[in-house]
């Protein structure tokens, strides 16, 4: 393991040496510096999930591309088997760039991460059809999404670790925030090229080809992330952490040393990000094949949706800093845990705009408290020299597992005729991960986090 490492890390820094070639350097950032640092991790964040939502966003439309034909839910099936295939490669972005980025820099892994996810993109853009190339399309399409699943799985640990420790400790919650804020907007991003697509081409030019553009706007636009992230300055708490004759142990060492942290982890992620990907990537097609809403209208629902979700995170992240991270964790685990069943059950038969609407929003806004705060809480966990891999590791585990197959299995039970039962499957994991809300410690004055208060 430790030689395989050393040979991936070498590729990466040679892949990325030209790019970082005149980065600024090291030293202590400005005020300004840090603003811009953290604009900067933002919006390249934002370019890496942008390219990740437009395979879910579009594949109403690309499915029958790639596919053989078949009716509109197993077509989504195989489509969505292959988004969990992009989970599954998750948590090996999160061990291969969290120890990276633990070892050699927060900067260098993120910009490694952006790189490998416009490759991905790249190569859904221009994979031909099934009709064309038959079985060889599905199969470069999943080879595709493992290359953006690496890059994920990368991009969050080392992201979150740098908004945090770029962050002062009396806002931290507040500047982490955007993580999520980011995402988000990367999700609405594809759903507005989605919206600009559905009324500039007809249906079946979408199916036939439009469906590559947004694509190829995400690699050329994590080419742009590139760029800015050349101008962001290392965190003051990595480099105090590569003090000369410092001896490091192993990345498996150094976290099997915080074991309640690993597992707080993982059990407070389960349960968000099942209620996350159901309420957000989800969401659009249980509108459109459950409720029987038009494409356009219910990506115009979930945009809108979307929208008000991404503004409240930093009121939440915010909120977070004076009464702590426990309280708004709990809120989520309570409100989640009793009112999943009756909003899915009230979503389910919504025959309006409005309404569907006000359900989906209002479902958000309870996710809320677990995606403003949850890249904080874990960064707060771990001290600095296993703090990106503490934090990408048994999150992208969790991801994998919950999050990356919930689409799935929402549509395998509709397949079934027991839809119902996934309201009781998402009620379950919120549930579980309340426990850990409520007997984690707090972490919002954590000793873990002393070396980055100045």
């Amino acid at each position: 393991m430790t030689t395989s490492y050393v040979h991936c890390g070498w590729g990466i820094r040679s892949a990325v040496r030209v790019i970082e070639w005149g980065m600024p350097s090291s030293a202590v950032p400005s005020a300004s510096h840090r603003l811009r640092s953290i604009l900067g991790g933002s919006i390249g964040n934002l370019v890496e999930w942008y390219d990740w939502y437009a395979y879910s966003a579009f594949s109403l439309y690309f499915a029958k591309s790639f596919f053989p034909p078949a009716d509109q839910t197993v077509q989504l099936l195989n489509a969505a088997a292959v988004f969990a295939v992009g989970f599954l490669m998750r948590p090996l972005g999160g061990w291969l760039m969290g120890r990276y980025a633990d070892r050699h820099g927060r900067r260098t892994a993120l910009t490694a991460s952006v790189l490998l996810m416009c490759a991905g993109s790249l190569l859904i853009a221009i994979t031909p059809s099934y009709a064309t190339i038959g079985i060889a399309a599905p199969a470069l399409l999943v080879i595709a999404r493992m290359m953006q699943g690496v890059s994920v799985g990368g991009e969050y640990g080392a992201s979150a670790t740098y908004l945090s420790e770029m962050a002062g400790a009396k806002h931290r919650g507040f500047w982490s925030s955007f993580q999520y804020v980011t995402l988000i907007m990367g999700q609405l991003l594809a759903l507005g090229v989605l919206l600009v697509l559905q009324r500039t081409m007809s249906v079946a030019a979408l199916e036939a080809w439009g469906w590559r553009i947004p694509f190829v706007i995400g690699a050329a636009c994590a080419l742009v992330a590139v760029v800015l992230r050349r101008n962001m300055a290392e965190t003051t708490a990595f480099t105090k952490a590569l003090a000369p004759g410092e001896t490091r142990k192993s990345a498996l060492t150094s976290l099997m040393a915080h074991p309640r942290s690993v597992a707080t982890v993982f059990g407070l992620t389960a349960g968000g990000t099942v209620a996350f990907y159901t309420f957000t990537t989800y969401a659009q097609k249980f509108l459109v094949n459950t409720a029987g809403f038009t494409k356009s209208d219910a990506t115009l629902i979930s945009a809108a949706s979307l929208a008000i979700f991404m503004c409240v995170q930093p009121l939440v992240g915010a909120l977070s800093d004076r009464v702590g991270r426990r309280p708004v964790l709990m809120t989520f685990g309570v409100v989640g845990t009793l009112g999943t069943i009756p909003l899915l059950t009230a979503l389910s038969t919504s025959t309006t705009f409005g309404s569907a609407l006000l359900l989906l929003t209002v479902a958000l806004l309870a996710v809320s408290g677990y995606t403003a705060i949850n890249a904080v809480v874990k960064t707060e966990l771990f001290p600095t020299n296993v703090r990106a891999l503490g934090v990408a590791f048994p999150y992208a585990v969790a991801v994998s597992l919950f999050g990356g197959t919930a689409e799935y299995l929402a549509l395998w039970f509709k397949n079934m005729g027991h839809e119902s039962w996934f309201y009781w499957y998402v009620t379950a994991c919120i549930a579980a991960s309340l426990v850990v809300y409520v007997t984690m410690p707090e972490t919002r004055d954590s000793e873990m986090m002393r070396d980055v208060e100045g």
